[in-house]
């Protein structure tokens, strides 16, 4: 096998894709903070397919790292030795692979070793657009509120010092900073985060830390600089040591961050820059005004379907979202609550089939290359649930229709945080949003309806009585004869 280098390029298999164009000739346009597998399995995946358009050549990326921890080391290490390239394997439902080599990102910076560096690179007029993927946890939010948490240990320090930042938003604010300070224009932050209204949310929490420093900092910073919301999809699986050796072994190539994905991939951004933007809309992302009806179609097929699947499958004692789609009941059931209970009550974005994204999302879902652990789907129900499925229950709820499938899901909800499979096996419920109070209600027909995750469903009495019954017919029978009773009673799907 050989190891990944610019200088070994031409000597890679041929079944592995490489690039075309001059690396040599790229300016990072874009500083991105947190340089995860899935930013390079996606931001950096389309800008890659970018770079080989003409006129495209400033706005190749510069990675930070933000966090002193092995994984981080280990990049600190692997990136330079590589020269800031990694193979990218993509594996398709129906079994194609594709290994390609990603040159999108020209440098890479460790924040922890090196602040003054990271903050010279956002304050330099290249820098045009800062983006990041700094997961939900980043946005150092108040779970009850959704405010910034000044009094945060981190966030503290920063204030104490701001030429000495730690987070995305002390970066981003010394680096806006210093660009005002020096009259350079300001740049466009671009979260990429799985999180809804990231924009929203990202705006908020800069003008928060801003605010504290210095209000006409906050001031400029709300009229000068644009924050896009953005909804990011692709399939990306934690590598492991055995994932790793085995994707080298297939395209025979030595890369020591190699990263793993599904085929599928999209980007929907609200365009909305300030200092220019890449014309990410000739690789395939789509820019538009509004993202929202797109994250709508999301949360409530998608990432609802999700939870449909993964409770009664890890209640069922199966393993994977794989395993689950596979299963003829849990496959009806997805196929039911999409096509019954969403798809009519729900408004496609413009040029969306419903219907194709239905057939689409149950085919990601097959891949046997890029399975997920239904653990990781059943973790944190109780801020999930209100989210992916309490808008569709109240709309069902509204119209008169049937919330059969829905009550199923929540019935098999109130088993998983017993943390015992219809075999007996038992398992730790992850719940981190909840405390033990709220345990101890879930233990209790008398006050299991009482807590916070219910608090956004619509619930009558019968609607209790029957989520109750459903949940005691499947201690006695099992969840999958209880499932197969709700689908010979209620209505089919496609």
């Amino acid at each position: 096998m050989i190891a990944l280098s610019t200088a070994t390029l031409p000597a890679l298999p041929s079944s592995v894709e490489t690039f075309s164009y001059d690396r040599d000739a790229l300016t990072a346009g874009i500083v991105h903070l947190s340089v995860g597998n899935f930013h390079r399995a996606h931001q950096l995946w389309y800008m890659d397919k970018l770079l080989h358009e003409p006129g495209n050549s400033h706005w190749a990326f510069c990675g930070v790292g933000l966090i002193d921890d092995a994984t981080e080391r280990l990049k600190l290490e692997a990136f330079p030795a590589q020269n800031d390239l990694y193979t990218l394997t993509r594996y398709a439902p129906d079994g194609k692979t594709r290994h390609q080599v990603i040159g999108s990102m020209i440098d890479y910076l460790f924040a922890p070793a090196d602040p003054e560096s990271v903050l010279a690179r956002i304050a330099a007029p290249a820098t045009r657009i800062v983006s990041m993927t700094i997961t939900e946890g980043g946005y150092n939010q108040d779970h009850a509120t959704g405010a910034y948490r000044l009094e945060a240990p981190l966030t503290q320090r920063e204030l104490a010092d701001p030429a000495r930042p730690e987070s995305a938003f002390g970066f981003i604010v010394e680096g806006l900073r210093r660009r005002r300070e020096a009259g350079i224009a300001p740049f466009t932050v671009l979260s990429c985060d799985n999180l809804r209204d990231n924009g929203v949310v990202t705006r908020r929490s800069v003008l928060a830390h801003a605010e504290a420093l210095d209000p006409d900092l906050a001031a400029w910073i709300a009229q000068e600089v644009s924050f896009p919301s953005s909804m990011v999809d692709r399939i990306t699986p934690a590598v492991l040591k055995e994932d790793a050796e085995r994707v080298n072994a297939e395209c025979g190539v030595i890369d020591q961050l190699p990263v793993i994905s599904e085929e599928f991939a999209q980007w929907v951004i609200e365009d909305h820059f300030v200092n220019g933007r890449p014309e990410l809309e000739k690789v395939g992302a789509q820019l538009v005004p509004d993202v929202h009806p797109y994250e709508l179609a999301k949360v409530r097929m998608l990432n609802a379907s999700h939870s449909m699947l993964a409770y009664p499958g890890q209640l069922a004692g199966l393993d994977t979202v794989r395993d689950a789609i596979t299963d003829p009941g849990i496959h009806a059931l997805v196929d039911r609550f999409m096509t019954l209970d969403v798809i009519p009550h729900l408004t496609a974005p413009a040029g969306m089939s419903l219907t194709d994204y239905r057939d689409l999302i149950v085919a990601r879902f097959s891949n046997p290359a890029v399975g997920d652990r239904l653990a990781r789907i059943t973790g944190d129900g109780g801020s999930k649930l209100p989210v992916f499925l309490a808008p569709t229950w109240n709309v069902l709820i509204e119209k008169g229709a049937d919330i059969q499938r829905i009550a199923f899901v929540l019935a098999c909800f109130i088993r998983y945080l017993h943390g015992r499979t219809d075999a007996g096996a038992r398992f730790e419920p992850f719940e981190p949003a909840m405390g033990d109070a709220q345990r101890e209600r879930a233990l209790s027909w008398e006050s299991v309806f009482s807590m916070t995750v219910f608090e956004s469903f619509t619930l009558s009495e019968a609607h209790r009585s029957l989520i109750r019954e459903m949940a005691e017919r499947m201690e006695q029978k099992g969840t999958p004869a209880v499932l197969a009773e709700l689908l010979a009673a209620t209505g089919s799907g496609n």
